[in-house]
């Protein structure tokens, strides 16, 4: 089922909501307030009733009074936005860590017992701490129903937590404009029952059934879709960020190695060594450092498989 957002999704819907009433009712105040004023003075004070203008002299207690209440009323919010703000940035111990992986462009969701899901599955009433990790450029994880959301600087450590209160399905995109595809980066959140959540987590049944009857061609497709190669390189011949992966495999290619051109075959060392450290081999006509290494996000047979893949494409 999908949740809408005005539910009490996460705790901490409540303080950013009241927090955003309050400043959304003080700004309605005196748009009307100030409007009504300005219609009011408009009637009262008009040539035809005042053909003729006077000076009106200065009041210090006036210019108090317009002083010292809005300063209160900006305290106000402040301390609101505060106070919901505050307790995001201090996760409890006990969180249950979720690592998430963001790069052009798509996310991926890493769990302590090694799988890996495009769906973010969380437990109900159990607090959760996501570490973000970008891969590339400056990304923005935000799920409208839980009231969270925040930057994904690449080289910096970011987290946000929450206590999903809900079951149900949400929404989560990126917020931060990361180039041609930033639209694509649109996920959903899943929150289960903590029970049924961790007969999910420790099953591997399922994921042993799949790997039994998938092919490693369709699970290369499927892996480097889901990484997102397929935003950088075509499958057409046509050339986009990286080398199309068209006719690839088993052909040569002139790439820049520690600054020596050299012409090398594109085998399944040279893949590899591709995947793991992408700027040792730099094809000529392309730039260095426009891919990252996926080290420790790929396993060995997960390489294999897009190898496979490759293969097929003639």
């Amino acid at each position: 089922m999908y949740i809408l957002a005005s539910t009490q999704a996460s705790n901490f819907v409540s303080g950013v909501d009241k927090a955003f009433i309050i400043i959304l009712a003080i700004c309605f105040f005196f748009l009307i307030a100030l409007t009504a004023v300005m219609i009011y003075f408009m009637f009262k004070y008009n040539k035809k009733k005042h053909p003729k203008a006077t000076q009106i002299k200065g009041s210090n207690t006036l210019e108090v009074v317009w002083t010292v209440i809005p300063t209160i009323l900006v305290l106000i919010m402040f301390y609101y936005g505060w106070a919901g703000w505050k307790p995001m940035r201090e996760a409890p111990e006990d969180s249950f860590e979720i690592t998430v992986n963001s790069r052009m462009w798509n996310f991926t969701f890493q769990y302590d017992n090694g799988r890996r899901t495009d769906t973010l599955f969380i437990p109900k009433d159990r607090p959760v701490k996501l570490n973000l990790r970008s891969m590339d450029v400056i990304h923005s994880v935000y799920i409208p129903a839980f009231r969270v959301k925040e930057d994904v600087v690449p080289g910096s450590d970011k987290f946000m937590w929450f206590t999903a209160q809900n079951e149900g399905i949400y929404e989560l995109f990126c917020t931060e404009y990361c180039g041609l595809q930033h639209s694509y980066m649109y996920n959903w959140v899943k929150v289960m029952p903590e029970e049924e959540f961790n007969t999910w987590y420790t099953d591997t049944t399922q994921q042993l059934a799949s790997a039994q009857v998938e092919s490693p061609t369709a699970a290369g497709k499927r892996i480097m879709t889901n990484i997102g190669c397929l935003a950088c390189h075509s499958l057409d011949g046509s050339r986009l960020v990286g080398p199309s992966f068209k006719g690839l495999y088993g052909h040569e290619a002139t790439v820049k190695t520690g600054g020596e051109t050299r012409t090398v075959m594109v085998d399944d060392e040279y893949i590899k060594r591709s995947i793991f450290d992408p700027n040792a081999d730099i094809v000529e006509g392309f730039n260095k450092g426009l891919m990252v290494s996926y080290e420790g996000q790929l396993t060995e047979t997960e390489v294999e498989q897009i190898i496979e893949y490759l293969k097929t494409l003639k």
